[in-house]
């Protein structure tokens, strides 16, 4: 291969005020294209973690402790082995996961699992010839335990935990002084939501196959966001050199944050085949992702608002108590958003942890926002109402010019033009004032606003690109595609700058042996990683232009053509045996000079039976600005999916915890109550033309969790307008409304 230098580094330092996205002429960016990986997935020819055929395979299930707090005694690995085709039960109570990793982090999860610290913990793995014989003699696995005492009822009455590092943002801030606010005030709001605990369900349960080679190397076939960290995880927990540990994860079924970090399995089926020497198979039953991967906690959100008598609002208080075991130190960030959302000179922030003998909390989707905008929008909507005002034009006369805490600009800020543009869609002047005054038969009517915001991330990442003599590109990165349309979007960036047709174009993802990315999650996925695609694609271009002898900015590319001067040449011939780049991005001084965030607003129709208390959302319509729009279909399937989980949010999903042991009750889809076909309505989504030059080159801010930031408020606070019943505790279930309801 020739080159002039293969890497090339962007430190987000100042503004990309230009982008090569905007004078590409191949015309894919932005265009709602099929992804490219469809066929393979509808055809059944997408390989994911659990599908992988090797020779002389193992098959592995995990075992769960039955106690939700005590010490293991003894596992009788004798009275099973000797059923039929079973291998072993391995066991190792010093290096088995007690919890599954946080997405990002480098060390080693927590260890150590002959204490058991929650109901369902891993302790053991039996490993056999066939997956039935492993699940049967799993099942009858004898396991001596001493109980001890657990704290398994969530209660903000107990002791609690406020030194906590960093989760995003401070466990607690203070500015002003709120209780002052709170008694000058004209109106107030003081009020108290609680959110339950809640699991991802994402399609795929998690799953690891391991194998070993000769050089004492592991590869880990597994179902996993963020395979760089992940190795790194992987290879502290076992304590081996990352460099021997290679994560494979082409295709994953659908994450939520679930699989962001190393769960059990990983561990638990590296050491079996280590010690059997053989590869092994470990898939968890749905029941144990469940109880042993990882769940969003369940809060408790005092919410204060304070405000003049014409609504400017003059404190805002968001105090948030959720869960986590003792072990642990991740909060659920409830006040992410709240820091920066609407102005107020006094707020107050915080973040405590009651300590229970839980399951391990850790991120969801759009992690703090997804529940903290539950407290804070339906907040905002006892205010308007307490002011007798538009809930839109409270939050517009609430708009900062700044970020009212750090006193730094934003980046880019359209939350006023979505709940404009959205509201005209909406229709939003037709809906009624006074709640419960709308019905249709034994239907009551309502409709329901608010605001999204999410903050936008530039993870360091990086991507290589090689132009190849035939003039076809491959693009490889240790990058992830967790069912949101990775390998679509970055074919589409490549591809628009090199002038290379998408189907000449291959992506490889998911592989830890390709140069290193920061994987999928946060929002952060693909502006990081089509940024440092951007990237080595324009040093590729910069040397197709030097091979032509033509100006950099007289090149265009096109078709596999390279023109210029008046001269048409194809790019195959420019490369001689192949030509590559390494793009890597880096966040800098733009992310403490401006306030990055994706906004949106939205709106919801619902209709609550008078008789029975059911709720149906009839309709909802989602406004979003995240910069510039990669693709238009992938972006309008994430937000789609994000204001279904407000639907779930918002009426019916609850994990349900024993008070007795903490074991999950309902630890299936069948009594976990993910929203199905019939609870979703048809659901609209608008996207507002932006760019945000301090973000990253492209332009581009995270779009796949705002659609989930604010939806289940929009329906909460539709509920109150068709009933007046205000219900704090989420879900809404026709419990909680049947006795408010008016007389038939």
């Amino acid at each position: 291969m020739f080159g002039f230098g293969n890497d090339v580094t962007l430190t987000m330092d100042k503004p990309h005020p230009t982008s090569l996205l905007d004078t590409g002429v191949q015309d894919v960016i932005g265009k709602p294209l099929d992804r490219v990986d469809g066929p393979k997935k509808v055809s059944g020819a997408a390989t994911y973690a659990a599908e992988y055929q090797l020779d002389n395979m193992a098959y592995g299930v995990l075992v769960g402790s039955t106690i939700g707090k005590g010490e293991i005694v003894a596992i009788d690995a004798d009275a099973v082995k000797s059923m039929p085709d079973v291998i072993d039960v391995v066991t190792d109570f010093d290096r088995f996961l007690l919890v599954a990793q946080q997405g990002g982090e480098t060390s080693a999860p927590t260890q150590g699992v002959r204490k058991v610290e929650y109901f369902g913990q891993i302790v053991a793995i039996v490993i056999a010839e066939t997956f039935e014989a492993a699940r049967d003699a799993a099942a009858r696995l004898p396991i001596t335990y001493s109980r001890g005492e657990g704290v398994f009822d969530f209660s903000v009455d107990r002791q609690r935990d406020g030194n906590l590092p960093p989760n995003n943002v401070p466990a607690h801030s203070a500015q002003g002084d709120i209780d002052k606010a709170m008694a000058d005030a004209a109106v107030t709001i003081d009020a108290t939501y609680t959110t339950p605990s809640q699991n991802s369900a994402a399609m795929e349960p998690h799953a690891s196959i391991a194998t070993w080679d000769e050089d004492e190397s592991l590869t880990l076939y597994g179902a996993y966001q963020m395979p760089t960290s992940d190795g790194q995880q992987l290879a502290k927990s076992l304590g081996v050199s990352a460099k021997k540990v290679r994560i494979i994860a082409h295709f994953i079924g659908g994450g939520f944050g679930s699989k962001l970090g190393i769960a059990p399995e990983s561990v638990a089926a590296a050491i079996a085949s280590k010690q059997l020497g053989r590869p092994v198979k470990a898939v968890m039953a749905r029941s144990q992702v469940f109880d042993a991967t990882v769940r969003r906690s369940n809060t408790s959100q005092r919410m204060r608002l304070a405000a003049t008598a014409d609504g400017k609002i003059t404190g805002i208080g968001h105090e948030t108590t959720a869960s986590n075991l003792e072990t642990e130190d991740y909060f659920e960030p409830a006040g992410i958003s709240t820091h920066f959302l609407y102005q107020g000179e006094n707020r107050l922030i915080s973040h405590d942890l009651v300590r229970l003998n839980w399951l391990v909390a850790g991120s969801m989707r759009a992690p703090g926002e997804a529940v903290g905008l539950l407290g804070l929008e339906c907040a905002m909507d006892e205010l308007a109402h307490a002011l007798d005002m538009d809930p839109i034009d409270l939050r517009r006369i609430n708009e900062p010019e700044c970020d009212p805490e750090k006193d730094i600009a934003f980046s880019s800020r359209s939350l006023i033009p979505a709940l404009d543009e959205g509201a005209k869609a909406f229709g939003w002047a037709k809906r009624s004032a006074k709640p419960a005054t709308r019905r249709e038969g034994e239907w009551l009517i309502g409709m329901g606003v608010a605001a999204a915001a999410r903050s936008n991330v530039l993870m360091e990442t990086s991507a290589k690109v090689a132009i190849h003599p035939d003039g076809s590109a491959t693009v490889s990165s240790a990058m992830t595609d967790i069912g949101t349309g990775s390998y679509t979007i970055l074919t589409q960036i490549a591809s628009e700058i090199l002038g290379i047709p998408m189907d000449r174009i291959t992506m490889e993802l998911g592989d830890t042996n390709d140069v290193p990315a920061a994987g999928s999650g946060g929002s952060w996925g693909a502006c990081s990683s089509g940024s440092a695609i951007y990237l080595a694609c324009e040093s590729l271009r910069a040397k197709l232009a030097k091979a032509m002898g033509a100006a950099e900015d007289a090149l265009t590319l096109k078709d596999g053509l390279a023109i210029g001067d008046n001269r048409s040449t194809a790019i195959a011939d420019l490369v001689g045996d192949g030509i590559e780049a390494v793009g890597k991005i880096k966040p800098g001084q733009q992310e403490k000079l401006f306030n990055q965030a994706s906004y949106g607003a939205h709106f919801a129709e619902v209709a609550v039976n008078a008789v029975t208390g059911e709720t149906r959302v009839r309709r909802m319509l989602g406004v979003f600005a995240a910069g510039r729009i990669l693709n238009e279909k992938t972006a309008r399937s994430q937000c789609l999916g994000g204001m279904t989980f407000g639907i779930g949010a918002a009426l019916t999903e609850d994990m349900v915890h024993d008070k007795h042991s903490g074991r999950i009750v309902n630890h299936d889809l069948s009594e976990y109550h993910v929203p199905v076909n019939a609870d979703v309505p048809q659901l609209g989504v608008i996207f507002l033309p932006e760019r945000d030059i301090h973000a990253n080159p492209i332009h581009a801010k995270g779009i796949g969790e705002v659609g989930i930031c604010g939806a289940g408020a929009a329906i909460a606070n539709a509920v109150y307008n068709a009933t007046g019943i205000r219900v704090r505790d989420f879900p809404i279930t026709l419990d909680k409304i049947l006795p408010g309801l008016p007389d038939v």
